[in-house]
């Protein structure tokens, strides 16, 4: 299925730079690390925009059964862990780092099809595993700056994304759209970090944040909030207008792009270990490229 309009993939690039950066800056730079009020902000202004989306007609929504929404709920709750553990690891990492942890979630992935669901994996796709694999286990031992913390929650992340995708695989055939999905996500996220903020002791906190009342706090806030919707609706947009060959590679470009210019704007330690490392996260994502394409 070719893309009629490549200005969608080159805007989903910009967009995932921008949102990454904004969330960086402001997790990281101004040290806002009460992810329940932060993601709970995001989902908020999210699932607002989504239904003023849909109520104008920009986007369309089905109108799903309790069944449906009901079954959806754990996929929903994975949502919430993905967002909350990523948050608290990208405060602490640095972004190509995170990105190369992220990108390892496709061995739960990988893992179920095999031991599961029986399927037959190519050996192209078991190499790629592989290597996901290596660049993950040993990131933690090269890592000039290496942070405890970080890490752990960079670990919880991968391994909800696996389980989501799994999930999401496992669901099919579903009434429910993408546009539906992420709904309920973002429904459910600001219910469950609503009523996590005050046992986490995010909620009073954040009252002393030192940037609480700077404007550039405020802005950056707005900022991902926005940005965030806007990667998800053409997130889901690029997906229906590409195969899923053409949608590997605009999200593989997405991720280098802004792992390669990181550097430029955030501060991070590099060894020759750990560039080998992000090289082989790297690598694993151009061979994805080439599965997809093979069909393999």
């Amino acid at each position: 299925m070719p893309l009629k309009r490549p200005s969608v993939g080159l805007t989903f690039c910009l967009l995932y730079l921008t949102s990454c950066f904004t969330n960086k800056y402001v997790l990281s730079v101004l040290k806002f690390t009460y992810p329940t009020l932060f993601q709970g902000w995001q989902t908020l202004v999210g699932g607002l925009l989504l239904h003023i989306s849909w109520k104008w007609g920009w986007v369309e929504m089905s109108s799903s059964s309790r069944t449906e929404v009901i079954a959806w709920l754990p996929a929903s709750a994975l949502f919430v862990g993905i967002i909350y553990s990523g948050s608290r690891a990208l405060s602490k990492l640095p972004i190509p780092i995170f990105l190369t942890l992220h990108n390892a979630s496709e061995i739960i992935t990988c893992g179920i099809e095999m031991l599961v669901k029986k399927e037959q994996i190519s050996l192209l796709k078991i190499c790629r595993v592989l290597i996901l694999l290596l660049a993950a286990v040993c990131l933690p031992f090269c890592d000039p700056q290496f942070d405890t913390d970080g890490y752990f929650w960079a670990i919880i992340h991968l391994l909800c994304v696996g389980a989501f995708k799994v999930y999401h695989k496992l669901r099919r055939p579903s009434s429910l759209s993408d546009s539906d999905q992420q709904y309920i996500n973002y429904a459910s996220s600001v219910v469950v970090l609503a009523f996590a903020s005050h046992p986490t002791g995010d909620l009073f906190s954040a009252l002393d944040f030192p940037f609480l009342h700077f404007y550039s706090f405020h802005s950056s806030c707005c900022a991902s909030g926005l940005l965030g919707f806007l990667l998800t609706l053409h997130r889901i947009k690029l997906k229906s207008s590409t195969s899923s060959g053409q949608y590997a590679a605009w999200n593989c470009l997405a991720k280098v792009i802004t792992a390669g210019l990181s550097p430029i704007i955030f501060d991070i330690a590099m060894n020759v270990s750990t560039a080998c490392c992000l090289l082989l996260g790297g690598f694993a994502e151009v061979l994805l490229l080439y599965i997809e394409r093979g069909g393999s």
